[in-house]
């Protein structure tokens, strides 16, 4: 995360005692683990946003930035407003502005708690577009969205919401995009059930697959089975304190869908699995538009082999560009 970022949240714990903070994070992970999708308010002091912020805002980053970064690779399109639905404490705006050059920012959020730390934080930044950002109260079951963005992004959103709220919000989430949308949920069987759901209605809807799928046909994941990737977050000292680990970082996984208004390239093919590498030889699982399957690339496959040497799970390979090196 942008250093400004980490400093702000570091301040806004001060005169906070730690065992409190604690005891938050703990209470808040229970609550969104048990009470997802019943429509409940799952945080609504001051002092739970603060926590919310150390423990959860560094992994909600990352899997935003990771996501928005492999769209805004292949995707023919320059955002300049985004806005941000159901934003927490903003993480995702911050990952959005750290990847392009925002004119504005719209930050739409239920929970007072978590609008004012958010507001606080993104005063801290070095970005006008995320210090003059507008701050909301929305409620996503109550509300409709009525503002439009050349950027819309619902990090872990869809999650919270019961399944009569959940295709709704999709279709309004759509209508207020007018280049990308960008939708991030938990990488568990269920944020891949809510993405195939926001997949299928989006594409009958015109919208047009950015990534991670390199195909628009149906998704060939087999029954047990599900998309996801993983995003290494580093931990700071305070975070490690309020997690009781050790290790300085934490691996995030999480889910992602970009689609786009008009026609995109898209990835030759998705690395879905983490690459078997071995002495002359890696084995890639990829997605492609003909289906699932093991690829194995070799020495002998020159710049395909080296490609395939720094990749990792949830990046694009292209065999075309890889054979006209």
């Amino acid at each position: 995360m942008p250093y400004e970022l980490r400093l702000a949240i570091e301040q806004q714990s001060q005169g906070l005692k730690h065992t409190q903070l604690k005891q938050d994070a703990q209470t808040i992970s229970s609550r969104y683990r048990l009470e997802s999708g019943q429509g409940k308010r799952l945080l609504t002091r001051e002092n739970e946003a603060v926590s919310y912020s150390i423990a959860r805002m560094p992994a909600t980053y990352g899997a935003v930035h990771a996501s928005l970064g492999y769209a805004l690779d292949l995707a023919d399109c320059q955002p300049r407003s985004l806005l941000d639905v159901g934003a927490g404490t903003g993480a995702a705006s911050w990952a959005a502005n750290a990847l392009l050059h925002l004119d504005r920012v719209e930050c739409l959020e239920r929970e007072e708690a978590m609008r004012s730390i958010g507001q606080r934080l993104m005063k801290e930044s070095h970005s006008a577009a995320l210090r003059e950002a507008g701050w909301h109260r929305h409620d996503l079951v109550q509300d409709r969205v009525a503002s439009r963005a050349d950027l819309v992004v619902a990090s872990y959103v869809l999650n919270e919401l019961s399944d009569s709220d959940r295709k709704r919000t999709v279709e309004e989430l759509w209508q207020a995009t007018d280049m990308l949308l960008l939708l991030v949920e938990p990488g568990t069987p269920a944020g891949y059930a809510n993405l195939l759901m926001a997949r299928s209605a989006l594409l009958e809807r015109g919208g047009h697959l950015v990534a991670p799928c390199p195909h628009e046909a149906l998704c060939p994941m087999g029954a047990g089975d599900w998309c996801h990737f993983k995003a290494r977050v580093p931990r700071s000292r305070l975070h490690r304190q309020l997690k009781d680990g050790d290790a300085p970082y934490e691996d995030e996984k999480y889910i992602y869908m970009a689609v786009a208004r008009s026609s995109q390239p898209r990835a030759e093919a998705r690395i879905v699995r983490h690459p078997l590498k071995e002495k002359g030889r890696i084995t890639l699982e990829l997605c492609r538009p003909e289906g699932l399957g093991k690829h194995e690339v070799t020495k002998k496959d020159g710049p395909l082999f080296k490609a395939a040497r720094k990749s990792d799970c949830g990046d694009e390979l292209s065999f075309h560009d890889s054979a006209s090196e």
